[in-house]
């Protein structure tokens, strides 16, 4: 199937290197392949292809070099930047990657103006209405039950499914955990896992972890910061005009494998939208390069809105997510007193009729991530 990136990815490959990141089975070297047919794929933890990359042996008849996995080779960027300097395009250059290329990218040798980072995400909504041509209720259904990965989603068997995600989970902890960090307490970051799975959608309290995993909590809060780079979850911290007092409050954490989310059906649904949320904020920031943010909105009085988006620094959407409730959160409207350029929407799974309310909508889920109109 297509995806979303493709003719972006494209485009850029003429004149910079690529950089595509994103979850372990996510689509990225299905992606690769599907770009250019005239391709060579080395990927850095084959033991063949790893002498091929460090002898610089590929074939150079080809329109595309896929280099999968290299951020695990030391001074990748060093190596990746030579070719690049005195080979330049053709054949055009992407390296794709399980974890966080942009943690690699920080200190050392520069790859600056030599490349564009592109982050692939699981299938939402809104693609698989436009690339698969499914209806975005059934969409939706599936994505609750199987969760967004091609795979599990694309078999849409719920046995399969479960069997695929232990397997997932197993070899991110075991693999490619091991390659980004020396941690040697690996059932405890399993266990970590285990336990904010059932936990969507409320505020992460690092004592709390800290409690229950019997670690420190600066050993928590490194071990989350490993899973997010890892892109296992992501975090939606609590909007401040001042940025670093949003950084020290309480978080919440999404997992990107909204199959593996375990309890309500708000918190899967909540899952769902956060996922599709981040997912067109980096498709903004990687294609047009304007910063875009996501946040959840709290007061002292602990009124609340789920997610609140801006782009550029400005306001630009408040959105409320319920299973059933169809009457308007007071909550929206009053952070829209303080936020009037954000546009309030309360989200609701199957709700039967649409409303409004002065500047604030009401919209059924399934339509509203089927267009996920964020600006």
């Amino acid at each position: 199937m297509e995806r979303y990136l493709e003719k972006y990815i494209k485009d850029d490959l003429k004149e910079k290197i690529i950089l595509l990141s994103g979850p372990r089975q996510v689509g990225k070297t299905t992606l690769s392949k599907q770009l250019i047919s005239s391709n060579v794929y080395l990927n850095y933890d084959s033991t063949l292809d790893r002498k091929i990359i460090y002898a610089q042996e590929w074939t150079r008849n080809v329109s595309l070099v896929i280099f999968d996995e290299l951020h695990k080779m030391k001074k990748w960027k060093s190596w990746i930047k030579g070719i690049y300097d005195t080979e330049g395009i053709p054949p055009s250059l992407i390296v794709t990657g399980s974890a966080r290329l942009d943690v690699y990218k920080k200190g050392g040798e520069s790859l600056a103006g030599r490349f564009f980072p592109y982050r692939l995400h699981p299938l939402t909504v809104k693609e698989i209405c436009k690339y698969l041509n499914e209806d975005s209720e059934t969409a939706l259904d599936k994505l609750i039950k199987f969760g967004g990965f091609p795979e599990p989603y694309l078999k849409s068997n719920v046995t399969f499914a479960k069997r695929w995600r232990r397997i997932h989970t197993d070899t991110i902890i075991r693999e490619d955990l091991l390659d980004l960090e020396r941690v040697r307490d690996i059932k405890s970051i399993e266990i970590m896992i285990d336990l904010l799975k059932t936990r969507v959608g409320s505020t992460t309290s690092y004592t709390s972890l800290a409690n229950d995993l019997q670690v420190s909590i600066h050993t928590v809060k490194h071990w989350l910061q490993i899973m997010e780079n890892l892109y296992v979850i992501f975090p939606v911290r609590p909007y401040h005009k001042n940025i670093a007092r949003s950084i020290l409050k309480e978080s919440k954490y999404y997992l990107y494998d909204t199959g593996a989310v375990e309890g309500s059906l708000g918190a899967k649904l909540e899952n769902i939208v956060a996922c599709a949320l981040l997912r067109e904020l980096h498709f903004i920031e990687d294609t047009t390069g304007n910063k875009a943010a996501l946040y959840y909105l709290r007061d002292k009085e602990k009124h609340e809105v789920d997610f609140f988006i801006t782009i550029e620094n400005r306001p630009a959407k408040l959105i409320e997510v319920k299973v059933s409730d169809d009457k308007f959160s007071s909550s929206l409207f009053r952070f829209y007193s303080f936020l009037k350029y954000a546009t309030p929407v309360q989200i609701v799974y199957k709700l039967k009729r649409k409303k409004s309310k002065g500047p604030a909508s009401m919209q059924p889920a399934h339509e509203f991530l089927k267009n996920c109109d964020i600006q």
